[in-house]
């Protein structure tokens, strides 16, 4: 995989640019990961970046990196306490009711040995709220523009399926998986925003990869 695009770079911080297919950690049975581009990632500085938050593999876009131990307990508790701004792009597998709103389903973990763990909406789950519009319509297929206030394990995807009545195109856990002109989940993390104390915002846009413009999907 070639070098990473970086979008945001100063002394605690970079944003880099995660392709698809590019997992954060380890996979258990191999392949590509972001370990394989720390040493790269230093850029002069002694210790490596590490990642601060989780983009699945199929996901595409700004994943935020802390320089130093400091950077990494700051930019946690931000996230924790929601004053991170994120959007994400994504191709909708069918079309919502509707041009924009707010999906709020809570969020439980379960697992079997057939099917393997996946998330699911149930009440007693942890709260989940993501805010959406539509970009634009893609033939059978819609681009939306998400807004996640809250960071749950797999919450677009979930929210896609339950909240706008389709999954996301390509999905192969919520939706029909592998479809033509969808070679992943089609989710892509357009946009970071961290307020910082004394410091200028990171802020970080990750323009539209490939396979999001061949489906006729643009910034817009």
């Amino acid at each position: 995989m070639a070098d990473l695009k970086i979008l945001f770079e100063d002394g605690e911080a970079l944003v880099i640019d995660k392709p698809a297919g590019l997992s954060v950690d380890r996979p258990r049975k191999g392949g590509p990961c972001l370990e394989d581009h720390l040493e790269q990632l230093k850029l002069g500085f002694q210790r490596p970046p590490v990642a601060v938050h989780r983009l699945d593999t199929d996901t595409s876009g700004c994943l935020l990196l802390a320089r130093n131990p400091k950077a990494l307990a700051r930019f946690n508790k931000a996230f924790e306490d929601r004053a991170v701004a994120k959007t994400y792009l994504a191709v909708l597998a069918g079309h919502p009711v509707g041009t924009e709103g707010t999906i709020e389903l809570a969020l439980s973990k379960i697992s079997s040995a057939e099917k393997g763990w996946q998330m699911i909406v149930a009440k007693k789950g942890k709260t989940a709220i993501s805010h959406w519009e539509l970009v634009k319509e893609l033939g059978p297929h819609s681009l939306i523009r998400f807004r996640p206030e809250t960071g749950r394990t797999h919450q677009l995807r979930v929210h896609a399926l339950k909240g706008l009545g389709a999954p996301l195109l390509g999905d192969p856990v919520y939706g029909a998986g592998s479809v033509p002109g969808a070679g992943r989940t089609m989710l892509h993390a357009e946009s970071l925003t961290v307020t910082r104390d004394g410091k200028p915002p990171i802020t970080a846009h990750a323009p539209l990869p490939a396979d999001f413009r061949a489906l006729g999907a643009t910034d817009g």
